[in-house]
């Protein structure tokens, strides 16, 4: 079963390591995500401990991303969350339910109003002109440095610099910056994940035209 935003951007996948998720993967992309964002020092700080993110994945893969966007699950572990141009992902009220006793169950003290706070500032930085928005990227810790992240972004950035599809994301690890400015994102600022908390840092990648 796939989700019906699945085939929108029409990416091609042929000839790479790469495969689309259906809605009945979510647990292997929110485990391969978890495990990922494990040690990200935003979602440390928001969340307390790894079993609180992995948590907090289940619940955006299941409901969110896969249903509202589309994921690509690398062979090798690795797995992304994207939303298309023009889709915004919505928490409806069950979702912020389940998100909530997640929370009170793996969470650290405040791990809700921190979460709550983040939503809130990642939504005012977030920009209003259309674009592909990369929520994760993520890897095990098996299948890190051997191109999975390049791997797994590279269709989607084919296609976008085909169609002028602007790229976006949100860097919580500065460990990570020099990573995604060599794939073209450039920094659009930073803000705090909440007070006193981490910075995160919005990226935007503009099209690439073949000369």
């Amino acid at each position: 079963m796939q989700s019906m935003t699945d085939t929108q951007m029409k990416i091609d996948l042929s000839g790479s390591p790469l495969r689309l998720a259906s809605l009945n993967d979510w647990r292997e992309v929110s485990d391969i995500t978890g495990e990922g964002f494990a040690n990200d020092p935003v979602n440390r700080w928001v969340f307390g401990n790894p079993r609180a993110i992995l948590s907090v994945m289940r619940i955006m893969a299941r409901e969110v991303y896969l249903p509202s966007g589309f994921s690509h699950i690398h062979s090798a572990g690795g797995a992304t969350m994207w939303l298309p141009p023009h889709i915004e992902a919505r928490l409806g009220t069950l979702t912020m339910l389940t998100f909530a006793a997640g929370m009170i169950r793996f969470g650290t003290k405040g791990a809700m109003a921190r979460a709550q706070e983040l939503g809130k500032r990642m939504a005012e930085h977030h920009p209003k002109s259309p674009h592909a928005y990369l929520f994760t990227i993520a890897a095990r810790q098996s299948a890190r440095g051997k191109g999975v992240g390049k791997a797994l972004l590279a269709p989607v950035f084919a296609h976008c610099d085909r169609e002028g599809i602007p790229v976006y994301l949100e860097n919580s690890n500065p460990d990570n910056t020099g990573f995604y400015g060599s794939l073209g994102f450039e920094r659009m600022g930073l803000f705090e994940a909440g007070t006193d908390g981490p910075v995160m840092e919005p990226m935007w990648r503009e099209p690439k035209w073949d000369d």
